[in-house]
């Protein structure tokens, strides 16, 4: 049984041994059993187009690349699983964008605040031409940008009180990715940003090390959160997407028919991911709703003005204010 120890272990030797260690390639067959890995749940809609991929794979190349995947975090952090997709230790990865933003900048466009108006916006940007800049962006550290799928509105909650305006963040103990828009937008909202991997939101909450955290609703409820922070706030301060990853090694030892394969389904996966994602959004909004959550709406122009200083400063980058202005023509 392929565990995240073996894989951690793995990750690190890839650095200096030369064999592609995540691809599992048959003897003298040519197959190739790819694996990938993700931190949600397995019927999150991430993990469930991942797994049409592989069934499409599979089928259209008549089993000669199959897919095997690890879900629910079980071979470690989305961080981890960016270095061993790197290194080659594993093929195929989906990470939040917010993850993404120190190693790889242009994925920096996509997490600022209010950047994007509202899911219809963030999808229409990624079809026209914003997408394929970012994925593009990949190339040059061992990775190949395969889709960008969705992440929904995020939004705060927390096991304290409504929020409304960035004031009644103030003093509170937020859980953000490990990102420093994240982690600077929280610090102009007043509040106490905290960075975790997803895995230990729960323990946080349960402990009080943290009173809140922030995500969208469908992670909320497949996270079971939403037992721990009975206050929904929805303050849609970021659409900021997933990116779907496979390591260059991985592209390199396929065969080429089978590489063009790869990036097509994968292309074609994004409208299974949404269509998943409409479904269960709904579905995960009236569980949570069921399950005492209490839900507010918020001053979204309070945000947005408080979050302005951090737009202001990222725009500065010609890069970033290029991908910035493409999104927002696209409003």
């Amino acid at each position: 049984m392929m565990n995240r120890r073996r894989f951690l272990g793995a990750s690190v030797g890839a650095a200096i041994a030369a064999p592609l260690l995540g691809s599992k390639v048959v003897a003298d067959t040519g197959q190739h059993v790819l694996t990938a890995t993700d931190v949600h749940v397995k019927d999150y809609p991430t993990v469930e187009a991942v797994r049409w991929i592989g069934e499409t794979m599979a089928r259209e190349t008549g089993g000669r690349v199959s897919l095997r995947q690890y879900h629910s975090g079980q071979l470690g952090r989305e961080s981890e699983a960016i270095d061993m997709a790197r290194f080659g230790a594993i093929d195929m990865t989906r990470v939040y964008s917010g993850a993404l933003n120190n190693a790889f900048p242009l994925t920096q466009a996509l997490c600022l605040p209010y950047v994007f108006d509202s899911v219809a916006h963030m999808r229409r940007a990624m079809d026209e031409g914003v997408g394929k800049a970012v994925l593009d962006g990949f190339s040059r550290r061992g990775l190949v940008g395969l889709a960008i799928y969705d992440s929904g509105a995020r939004c705060f909650y927390n096991a304290r009180r409504p929020i409304q305006t960035p004031a009644d963040l103030h003093g509170m103990k937020i859980r953000v990715p490990v990102s420093d828009i994240f982690i600077r937008m929280l610090r102009l909202f007043g509040a106490n940003p905290t960075p975790l991997s997803l895995g230990e939101v729960f323990s946080g909450l349960e402990t009080r090390m943290i009173d809140g955290a922030e995500n969208n609703i469908r992670s909320f409820h497949s996270s079971r959160h939403f037992e721990a922070a009975q206050y929904w706030s929805q303050t849609n301060h970021s659409y900021a997407p997933d990116v779907l990853l496979v390591s260059q090694r991985t592209m390199d030892a396929l065969l080429p028919g089978d590489r063009e394969l790869l990036r097509e389904t994968a292309r074609q996966s994004v409208g299974v991911m949404r269509t998943l994602w409409d479904e269960s959004e709904a579905k995960a909004r009236a569980a949570v709703m069921a399950g005492g959550v209490r839900s507010n709406t918020a001053d979204l122009a309070a945000f947005a003005h408080a979050s302005q200083p951090l737009l202001a400063e990222y725009r500065r980058e010609p890069a970033i204010e290029s991908l910035y202005r493409r999104i927002r023509d696209l409003a």
